[in-house]
């Protein structure tokens, strides 16, 4: 059975921009938010998020057969920089 329109809960995602060694960017990449934090100003809570993405983008590479890209930079979407 489907769910309802605006059934899930919000804030269980944390959206990451990573930029790759190569230059290519991957845009709105779901960190659940029990392992970034929801303190945009948390620095820990990004680099928690850096090491599941990383885990991540591994077990893509494993599936897919190809050598996982290394992060550049990680940074939470839609905060504005300084």
């Amino acid at each position: 059975m489907a769910k309802r329109p605006g059934s899930n809960a919000k804030g269980e995602f944390i959206f990451f921009d990573v930029v790759y060694e190569d230059g290519s960017q991957r845009s709105n990449r779901r960190v659940p938010a029990e392992i970034a934090g929801t303190n945009p100003k948390n620095p820990e809570g990004d680099e928690a998020a850096r090491g599941y993405l990383i885990e991540q983008d591994r077990e893509i590479a494993e599936k897919s057969g190809r050598p996982p890209l290394a992060i550049k930079t990680v940074t939470r979407a839609g905060v504005k920089k300084k």
